[in-house]
């Protein structure tokens, strides 16, 4: 049988409270264990980790955690919230291990990226047998860090001139957003999430280099669960007599919970019950307490298990961020059944089959804007439970599954021949 061996480069502390990206790999890698022998895949997916450690999921599947070279986490915010990632020019022990895989699969911009990178190059030089590099696009690093680096610059230039910042955050971007195309640029084949995202790098790349990666959902873990409600007063003191918004994420900036939490406030001042509850931790999380006081519930950073029921228990999921590539949360939350408010133009509202209906876009980033669309939904009952009921058969006709996504998008790429050298394979007995 031919095995073909995929490395997945994820350069992201995993833990059980990680964020989309590396749940995402988590996912792929469950799927790849449920895989009949036919494909011969043989996957590992590389995370950063405290120590360097294998998880096995199945003969042909497992984790591989390695100890960053040049951690970021001088450069977090104090609450910690940001995920860790590795800033080196290059990771020693990553580059022992690739050469034993056939396809090398870049999934952010940093250490591992530039290792692979840079190995293949070698490799190409010296005429040696080069590895296939395909790449998947996850997160808007630059746009992350354009937010980040002004976060820096106050932190560490207290009474700085505000230009300053700003020229901080712009050059930031820039200069990360040519790395990235750098990097994307010596991969054969660059999966987006989305088809607005994939116009964007196809007028760098060509077109015929950038394919559609879709995200997948697990609807035995999202649900509509009538008793979630009872289970998320009790566990977590949240009201249960009053319209609950849920918000899931990083509480800063770049994910809009600035724009959230004033448009609760005003949706309070003019009257209307409802409760904030916000699954996540970041710099904003102060800052809303203060703003809504006894009227949110910050549940801190949770593990999928848990945050499950806390969307099921749940009616609307407010989610004004605009520099997500995808937002799984956003899927995970019409599978529980919630009415989802998302912008006007953000890549999330890919998730909707029929804006208005199973889902609310409003228009303008402004709290009288969300204020009012939050309003209509918690102030009609019959208009909150049809657009919740739509919702929750949207993702259940319309949304792959994890195995589908696998199968469909990412195993084609992956056995591919490759477009200008042999495609290399090891056959096993």
């Amino acid at each position: 049988m031919i095995v073909f061996s995929v490395a997945v480069l994820v350069e992201l502390m995993r833990s059980s409270t990680s964020g989309g990206h590396v749940k995402c790999w988590e996912r792929f890698a469950e799927s790849a264990t449920r895989l009949p022998d036919a494909p011969g895949l043989d996957l590992t997916v590389y995370f950063l980790g405290e120590r360097e450690r294998v998880e096995a999921l199945s003969p042909h599947v497992r984790f591989v955690m390695l100890r960053p070279a040049l951690a970021t986490s001088a450069l977090m915010s104090a609450d910690g919230a940001e995920d860790i990632s590795d800033l080196a020019p290059h990771h020693r022990r990553l580059a022992a291990l690739l050469p034993r895989h056939d396809v090398w699969h870049l999934t952010h911009s940093f250490a591992y990226a530039a290792t692979a990178v840079r190995l293949a190059h070698r490799a190409a030089r010296n005429g040696a047998r080069t590895p296939r590099l395909v790449a998947s696009v996850h997160t808007d690093v630059p746009a992350l860090a354009s937010v980040y680096s002004r976060y820096l610059a106050d932190r560490w230039l207290p009474g700085a001139h505000r230009r300053t910042g700003e020229f901080l955050s712009a050059r930031a971007e820039t200069l990360l957003r040519r790395r990235r195309d750098r990097l994307l640029g010596a991969c054969e084949q660059v999966l987006v999430p989305t088809p607005a995202g994939g116009a964007e790098l196809a007028r760098t790349l060509g077109a015929d280099r950038v394919a559609l990666l879709r995200r997948g959902i697990d609807h035995r873990r999202f649900w509509p669960d009538p008793t979630a409600r009872a289970r998320l007063a009790r566990e977590y003191g949240v009201p249960a007599d009053r319209p609950l918004v849920l918000f899931a994420g990083r509480l800063d900036a770049t994910k809009g919970v600035p724009l959230l939490a004033e448009s609760v406030r005003r949706l309070r001042d003019r009257g209307t019950a409802v409760h904030l509850v916000m699954a996540g931790s970041g710099a904003e999380a102060d800052p809303v307490r203060r703003v809504l006081g006894p009227d949110v519930t910050l549940l801190g950073t949770l593990p999928q298990e848990r945050l499950a029921p806390v969307y099921a228990g749940c009616d609307v999921f407010a989610f004004p961020s605009r520099t997500e590539t995808c937002g799984n949360v956003v899927a995970e939350a019409m599978a529980s059944g919630l009415a989802v408010l998302l912008p006007e133009g953000a890549r999330t509202t890919q998730w909707l089959a029929s804006p208005g209906r199973d889902g609310i876009v409003v228009r303008r980033d402004d709290p009288r804007d969300w204020s009012d669309a939050l309003g209509a939904l918690v102030d009609q009952p019959r208009l909150l439970d049809a657009v919740r009921h739509r919702a929750a058969a949207t993702a259940r006709d319309t949304h792959p599954s994890w195995d589908r996504v696998l199968a469909e998008d990412l195993l084609p790429v992956w056995t591919a021949p490759a477009p200008s050298h042999r495609s290399r394979t090891r056959r096993v007995a």
